[in-house]
């Protein structure tokens, strides 16, 4: 997905941050502004910054007479000014991630990065569930497809709109399990998240967030267990019943 542009500065300049303490620094830099504000000012030395300011409120530039640069957080800033201007100039950014297939709308790369699969050249993105995995096999329609796991391991595509994750663990799991405080049947529903939610609400407002896992079957309050990567858990995430469950299930000495 393309972000807003990653504007670069360089140049001999005076660099002044203030805040608790107040450094200055001369020398040619080069300084990066990304999309969030984070402004981060590099010279020839190692990988760190010699100046940074993380997601300032505000950045503001001007280019008369080389150019100059404030930014500020809170009680935090960090100024910068042009004795001899090399470059100033804005290049278009997107996430980075790892190669999962080709773009449907433009034929360009779509990545795996933090919160979905994007485009590096337009602005198509797929929202993805953070334990997705992305698979090499392809849907129909020629996008990857992923596995998640909400009661079973669903393979389907990272299009929602070509294949629902929804769907499938409603057509597995609707009026599988019985609420444990009124009998009804829980149906799945999406509120946020997928979750198991009673039919009788509002009388009922019964309902469990559907975890990252597999049934692995029944705790002792009657509702399944899942087993997830962090252990075994009942679906009602504040049962006690499932230690009990475990110790009956032990073999006698």
């Amino acid at each position: 997905m393309i972000d807003d542009a990653i504007r670069v500065l360089a140049g001999d300049c005076t660099v002044i941050t203030d805040g608790t303490d107040r450094e200055e620094y001369r020398g040619r830099v080069t300084t990066l502004v990304k999309p969030d504000n984070t402004v981060l000012v590099h010279d020839v030395d190692g990988y760190q910054p010699v100046a940074w300011l993380t997601r300032a409120d505000s950045v503001s530039s001007d280019r008369a007479d080389g150019f100059s640069l404030v930014a500020k957080k809170g009680r935090q800033s960090l100024r910068i000014a042009a004795h001899d201007q090399d470059g100033f100039a804005n290049y278009p950014s997107s996430a980075a991630g790892t190669p999962v297939g080709d773009c449907p709308n433009c034929g360009g790369a779509l990545v795996r990065s933090s919160g979905g699969v994007g485009c590096v050249d337009c602005d198509t993105r797929y929202s993805l569930p953070a334990d997705a995995t992305v698979r090499d096999e392809r849907c129909e329609c020629g996008l990857p497809r992923m596995r998640v796991e909400r009661g079973l391991a669903f393979d389907v595509c990272i299009d929602r709109d070509c294949e629902s994750l929804d769907d499938a663990v409603r057509e597995a799991f609707d009026r599988e399990w019985t609420c444990p405080n009124c009998g009804g049947d829980l149906r799945i529903l999406r509120r946020g998240g997928l979750i198991a939610g009673c039919e009788n609400y509002p009388e009922c407002d019964t309902g469990y967030a559907i975890p990252a896992g597999v049934v692995d079957g029944e705790c002792g309050c009657g509702l399944p267990t899942f087993e997830t990567r962090s252990g075994r858990r009942c679906l009602d995430a504040t049962c006690e019943r499932l230690l009990e469950t475990s110790t009956e299930a032990q073999p006698d000495p």
